[in-house]
């Protein structure tokens, strides 16, 4: 039996060979994008076929499985499933940051819901799809036959937009894979246009320099990043670690008063929402996370809101970190920055990314200028002989009816007028209209702006930077048609690379918390001054029986210590408060300190340094005091520290630093004023639970402690807005612990009971916030002087119902507010009451410090 030629072969190179043909077909073909538009084939060839049936963005909407056909029928040989795939995902706004494709109906969520069988779903191009398919007529790329070369199909796209890092790629090939975060493209198209302006000298561009546009990546999803150490390893080598975390608010649960909740508002790039939920759920069964009572997604059209229950005395904080850990609400993003080059695999840095995109462009805008340019000059040739023919016209004329046919006509052109033959057929084709004056006078001009056009192209082919000038002002235009905000938050410091400190300026901004726990910090030309009795201005939006409660200034990289009403201690920086404006409510302490749901926040200091030599003074409200070396809170841990041992039934009411030798006066609320030396309280331990400060009636109760400083006045502000200033030297000095004297006349419906007690001098700046959210602020100047026994005036003009909350006092060093931003910061349509000029002629606040 003939059964042919028999060929040996070693089957160990067969192997070899067979194996990186498949190798190379799946890195080059199918899983890696072009570094220079990043995309994959797929991808390209979806955008194509819709570019080739006309679907832009202005015209309807056509069936995906249409596109699809299209797809597959002319130019990707393989399942319709792979392209519907990839159509739908450069459809969903989840997934990519600047979409691609503009879909209509069922495209799939962020659950992880699939999308609608491509019979159901529609698409066009997104417009800045089209930014990628731009000039494709005009051989600005190279095109390669299709599958069965019966069509062509262009082997990569003009790209004005440096898709590779603004939308990113992920695939898995054979031996490699890549995973390319998405990027905004204000940074990006920035970063580019700082590199165009330097190509003289590419060489000398750092990463630093880089990076100063380039944050770090911006997932369409949000989050935070944590850490810079990891993007910067990704845009050195190519290859980096992102710790990515969603973001989740700390607040009160609204249908349970007294418990709170964390809402989960942001998640991490490519993490599906409802396997989150359903993980969380999972750890609460089996007990891993025993503090949660409910869970439910309330996420909507408006946003993702996925809320968490907490069971009562819960520690939100603990179970916020427990939800880090244990679930997808915290991931790991591994960039690997693989694209193909010259069709070859390389790992790429974030200059070369970006230089790949700018030579690409130089290529583009050189091969579109040819074409152009080719163009340009065919078009000069014809015009070159129509001149010829409207100069000569009758001669033309008659040399065209003297001939015998077309053919010979064409030819007696040619010979008696030295025309080509492109130009003897425009002649003979030109209609009998173009002879009129006018239609002569056009062609002259067409002639000239040709030359002129022609002019400028050459001297583009010639000049490099004129090319790169091009590119840049693409760029900006195209930052401001499509640019956006970042929504990608980037915290650093985190993985200690370098000293979040060093990033923040030293600036005086005001502090303040809310009864309910509300933190805020403002800058200080948010708030302007008034004179005494002024009506104030509304100084943030509070909800109902909710009242600023604590408000100072601070430096922003002052350490805040915070003292709980329960005696324990917390600290951060400054700088970590959120900065809102002055008509927000702030966010919830919560968010910041590892509070109690029944823990509330008493005091306040803002510290510079814990040098030594200076100490922290605590009073309770029933009177006990206590004095402990400020250097002892140096390091307060994140869980906190107790500050102070208290009694059944006593709080922490005041914290006042001193150097160790000064004078405390202390005020009840029934008008009782002791004054003694802090060396009558001896140093204690951390926790200590103090001395007998005051001796007290059982129904009263103390109302405000502070430090006596020599030639100040002590400043005592009622229930009722009544207040006044003392001489501090009318409070003799005595011992510990005794009954004081009579610091107010008080009358229950006139004045009230004491609010609150603050040493202070004319040139310092007074706050007084009512129960209502009005914020008055004055120079102390402003207050009457009285004696010690007597009433005092009205200091602010209260609406029915109110009361004075709170009273803050500004230092002299500390002032940075100017009279002139008085009207600059109230916002249009706010009830804001002036005063008339005060006695001395001057306006509100005029005279004041500052």
């Amino acid at each position: 039996m003939e059964i042919g030629t028999v060929n040996s072969i070693d089957i160990n190179q067969e192997m070899r060979s067979s194996y990186l043909d498949y190798a190379m077909s799946v890195i080059v073909a199918r899983a890696l994008p072009d570094a220079r538009d990043g995309l994959k084939p797929v991808h390209r060839r979806i955008l194509y076929a819709m570019y080739d049936m006309g679907l832009r963005p202005n015209t309807p909407h056509r069936k995906s499985a249409r596109i699809v056909g299209e797809v597959l029928g002319k130019y990707h040989p393989h399942g319709d499933s792979s392209v519907y795939d990839a159509m739908v995902r450069m459809a969903q706004e989840f997934s990519m940051r600047y979409p691609l494709v503009d879909g209509q109906g069922n495209f799939g969520s962020i659950d992880g819901d699939s999308p609608a069988a491509m019979r159901y779903t529609e698409a066009r191009l997104a417009p800045i799809a089209m930014e990628l398919l731009e000039d494709l007529d005009k051989d600005t790329v190279s095109f390669t036959a299709n599958f069965d070369d019966s069509l062509q199909e262009p082997d990569l796209l003009p790209a004005r937009l440096p898709n590779l890092l603004l939308n990113g790629a992920s695939g898995i090939a054979v031996g490699m894979a890549t995973n390319i975060p998405p990027h905004n493209l204000v940074e990006v198209a920035d970063a580019i246009i700082y590199m165009i302006d330097r190509q003289d000298d590419i060489d000398d561009v750092t990463l630093d320099d880089l990076m100063e546009f380039v944050k770090g990546p911006d997932f369409p999803t949000a989050g935070v990043i944590m850490g810079s150490e990891g993007i910067r390893n990704a845009y050195a080598t190519g290859r980096g670690r992102l710790v990515v975390r969603g973001v989740a608010e700390i607040e009160p649960n609204p249908r349970h008063p007294g418990r709170m909740q964390i809402n989960i508002t942001e998640l991490p790039y490519q993490v599906n929402k409802a396997l989150l939920v359903e993980r969380i759920a999972e750890l609460v069964n089996k007990g891993v996370i025993d503090d949660i009572s409910d869970l439910r997604d309330s996420s909507d059209r408006n946003g993702i809101s996925v809320v968490v229950e907490l069971k009562r005395h819960t520690q939100p904080r603990k179970v916020l970190n427990q939800l880090y850990k244990y679930t997808s609400l915290q991931t790991t993003f591994g960039v690997q920055l693989l694209a193909l080059v010259d069709k070859q695999p390389r790992l790429l840095s974030l200059k070369r990314a970006l230089q790949i995109h700018i030579d690409h462009r130089i290529e583009v805008i050189t091969r579109r200028t040819r074409y152009e340019l080719d163009k340009a000059e065919r078009r000069q040739h014809i015009l070159a002989g129509l001149l010829i023919a409207i100069g000569n016209l009758d001669e033309v004329i008659r040399t065209i009816r003297e001939a015998s046919d077309a053919d010979d006509a064409r030819s007696q052109l040619m010979l008696r007028f030295g025309l080509t033959e492109l130009q003897a057929t425009a002649i003979l084709d030109m209609q009998l209209r173009r002879l009129a004056a006018l239609e002569r006078q056009k062609i002259e001009d067409e002639y000239r702006e040709v030359t002129a056009h022609i002019e400028y192209l050459l001297s583009l082919l010639q000049d490099r930077h004129k090319i790169l000038q091009l590119i840049k002002d693409d760029l900006t235009k195209l930052k401001e048609k499509y640019g956006n905000a970042r929504r990608t938050q980037i915290l650093p410091g985190l993985d200690g690379e370098f000293d979040i400190e060093d990033l923040i300026k030293d600036e005086d901004v005001f502090v303040s918390i809310t009864r309910r726990g509300y933190i805020k910090r403002t800058p200080v030309s948010a708030y302007r001054r008034q004179s005494r009795g002024g009506k104030g201005l509304i100084g943030m939006t509070t909800r109902d029986e909710d009242a600023l409660e604590h408000f100072f200034v601070a430096g922003t990289l002052n350490t805040i210590l915070f003292f709980s009403d329960l005696g324990k201690i917390y600290a951060t920086k400054a700088y970590e408060i959120n900065e809102l404006d002055r008509t927000a409510k702030g966010v919830s302490l919560m968010n910041i300190l590892p509070l109690s749901p029944d823990e509330k926040i008493t005091a306040a200091l803002p510290v510079h340094d814990f040098g030594d030599g200076k100490y922290l003074i605590m009073i309770t409200r029933k009177g006990r005091i206590k004095r402990v070396a400020l250097s002892v809170f140096a390091n307060v841990r994140p869980s906190g520290l107790i500050a102070v041992n208290l009694e059944p039934g006593d709080s922490l009411g005041w914290v006042k630093m001193t150097q160790g030798h000064e004078d405390i006066i202390l005020i009840s609320r029934q008008a009782k004023g002791i004054r003694f030396n802090e060396e009558d309280v001896r140093p204690m331990g951390r926790a200590a639970a103090g001395v007998n400060a005051m001796r007290l009636d059982s129904w009263d109760s103390l109302a405000g402690a502070d430090v006596a400083t020599p030639d100040d006045d002590l400043l005592v502000i009622t229930e009722k807005g009544y207040g006044k200033r003392t001489p501090l030297e009318e409070y003799r000095q005595q011992g510990r612990y005794g009954q004081g004297v009579k610091a107010m006349s008080l009358s229950p419906e006139r004045t009230g009971a004491i609010v609150a007690a603050r040493v202070v001098s004319p040139k310092d700046e007074v706050t007084l916030i009512s129960s209502g959210g009005i914020l008055l602020r004055m120079s102390g100047a402003h207050i009457s002087r009285q004696g010690r026994q007597s009433q005092g005036v009205r200091v602010m003009d209260l609406r029915d119902g109110d009361s004075v909350a709170s009273v803050a006092v500004i230092r002299e060093t500390r002032q940075a507010v100017t009279d002139a931003e008085m009207h600059d910061n109230a916002a249009e349509g706010e009830a804001i009451e002036l005063l008339e000029p005060a006695a001395d002629g001057h306006l509100p606040g005029t005279n004041g410090a500052g």
